[in-house]
Formats: C-alpha cells, structure tokens, sequence
C-alpha cells in the first residue's frame, strides 16, 4: 500500500512532534507499507503565499499515490477552499490544534481555529495523540467521534538501570517557547534554592526571543550555578541525563500530549507538571504532582515536598516505573497508523 507522509520543515527537528512523525514513518515502512516522505515549506503554520501554492502543487502530485497523512502544523493553516478541491484521501494528524498555542493574539487565534475546522471537514479520516486531543476536536472544531483515532505515542524502554546524582538532579525536557513554561520553573527553582539540587533544562530554542529572556531571567534570580539551560543535546547526552536524574519537571501551559512525560516515566521518574491540556491523562496520579499553570509557588511548594521527602519521591518513583512498562511501542503507534490506513483505502 502507498502512502504519502506530508510535514513541514526538517523532519529531523528535535520537537515531539516531529519525533513522533518519524517515528511512525519508520514504523509503517517496517510494516511494509510504501510510505513517501514529502516535506513542505518550513513557514508554516505562517505560510507565504508562494509557499501555501507551492504546497498544493506538492500535494496534487501525490493526488495518486494513495492517502495523504498531513502534519497538522501544515494542515491546520492550509487554505480551506484548497482543500476543498484536494482529490487524494486525507488523514490528518493532530499533535495539537494550532489555536492553542500560547502567545497568539486574539485575531491570530480566531483565524487559525477557523481554518482549522473548516480545513477538518475535509479529512477522511483524524489522528490524535491523545483523549485529550480528541475532545477538543469533537467538542470544539465538530470532528465526529468515528472519524478520530487516537494513537498514543510509543516509547523505547532504556537499557539499564540509572544512577542518580547527588545533589539530586532536577530535569526538565522541552523546546524553548512560551507554552512549555520553562519561564515559571525558572521562577520555582528560585523559591527553593536554600535546598540541594542541581537542574538541566533541555530543549531547542525555537523562539529566540524567549530564549533569551531565560537566559536573562536565570542570571537575575541568581541561579547561575544551578541551573543549565543546555538547548539542542544529542540523544545519548539525553539519555545520560534521564538516568541521572531524580525528578522531571515541565512548568508547561498546555500540551496535546507530551512525550517526554513517557520517557520520565519509563526511567521511573517522579514527575511534577501542570494540571493542563492531556497531562493529566499522561502521568499517572501516583507517579507524580500536577499544579495549576502559571503558579510558580504552587510549583515550587510541589519541588520543595518531593525533594524533602525520600519515602514519597521513591513512592513516586515506583509507580512511575510501574506505568513505564505498560506503555505502547512504537511499533504499537504504527500498527495503529495502518490500520487507518487500511480502512479508508478501497
């Protein structure tokens, strides 16, 4: 079976998203189906106008190779009456509707939620990373229910045991925008810096704007030596952190997912995060904290009691590890991927 896989930009850029994309094409191509990677402009989801009619010239192309799985940060902003006129089955993949992200104005966010459900009336078929997800599209952009599927990210199980630092080792993993909150974990470590820790933040600065400012606000809350903003790692470098780590915290303010939630899970990992977007659905109630977003001190309050509390961060820790290791394969994610494929293909 053929199929096409549209996405915009690199597809090896170090975000979930785009992680996730790889990953499932890899996964479908071991399966054996026929799967072409097209790439499409990097501009979206601010396309040019040169860009969004290059895009189309792309996409009817491929109006004969079967389906077209579409990346929603391309998808949602495509223009509607475009779509409309598309030939080839679309399954449209849904990380996260783009109205959602943080730092949009008004306007911007009314045109990209109108583009979005227009542009989802088209799609055969949807996939969604999550319950969560799958709400909003069918309570917010009117997506039937029977026309969504959800296919959970997968996970690698890590080969080894960790071996935890001491001070304990604070990780945070997530690319450098507004949404991921990094600004408000900053301001919590700040809260708790009579304890003994140390804390890497991870995550490619997309936003150069933002980046610097945490650049900024880490020096003016005096956390210089305790704190590492360490930006685009390799994946060993990675890897070596989740082993060494004691707790992963993401301040975020909304996710449609989030991966790395399971890989903290998987290294069994205490988690603290915000009670937003699908977390909740993602870490387990007993491997982890999840406060209010946008709350610093209730963030930091959450630090402060799993670091001061050796019984309840292993606690923690075991249920983490226990959830861990029922989480699907990415191998599960492309089988679910097929499966959509198989039925909307005669």
């Amino acid at each position: 079976m053929k199929a096409t896989f549209a996405v915009p930009g690199d597809l090896n850029t170090v975000t979930g998203g785009y992680i996730y994309d790889r990953r499932v094409i890899e996964g479908l191509r071991k399966l054996g189906y026929d799967i072409t990677h097209t790439a499409l402009p990097a501009s979206f989801p601010d396309p040019t106008s040169d860009d969004m009619n290059a895009t189309f010239v792309t996409l009817e192309a491929v109006a004969d190779d079967g389906p077209v799985i579409i990346d929603g940060l391309a998808f949602g902003a495509f223009d509607p009456t475009r779509v409309a006129t598309m030939r080839t089955p679309i399954i449209a993949l849904i990380h996260h509707p783009l109205a959602k992200e943080n730092g949009l104005s008004r306007a911007r966010q009314d045109h990209l939620f109108a583009t979005e459900k227009a542009n989802l009336r088209y799609a055969r078929h949807v996939i969604v990373p999550s319950p969560h997800t799958a709400a909003i599209l069918t309570q917010e952009y009117d997506v039937p229910p029977d026309r969504i599927t959800i296919a959970r990210p997968g996970t690698d199980k890590p080969d080894g045991t960790g071996t935890p630092t001491d001070p304990p080792l604070i990780l945070s993993v997530g690319i450098q925008l507004p949404r991921k909150g990094h600004d408000v974990l900053l301001q919590a470590l700040a809260e708790i810096i009579d304890l003994k820790w140390q804390a890497v933040i991870v995550g490619t600065p997309l936003d150069a704007d933002y980046a610097a400012g945490l650049e900024h606000q880490r020096r003016a809350l005096g956390l210089g030596d305790r704190v590492t903003l360490a930006g685009l790692i390799s994946q060993d470098a990675l890897s070596d952190l989740y082993q060494s780590a004691q707790l992963f915290a993401l301040a975020t303010r909304f996710e449609g997912y989030g991966i790395v939630f399971d890989e903290a899970l998987v290294h069994g990992l205490p988690i603290i995060s915000c009670d937003t977007g699908a977390v909740p659905d993602t870490v387990p109630f007993d491997a982890g904290r999840l406060v209010p977003p946008d709350d610093p001190h209730a963030f930091a309050t959450a630090l402060r009691a799993v670091l001061t509390n050796k019984t309840d961060r292993q606690s923690l820790a075991t249920a983490a590890l226990a959830a861990g290791q029922i989480l699907p394969s990415w191998t599960d994610t492309a089988v679910c991927f097929a499966q959509t494929l198989n039925r909307i293909t005669p």
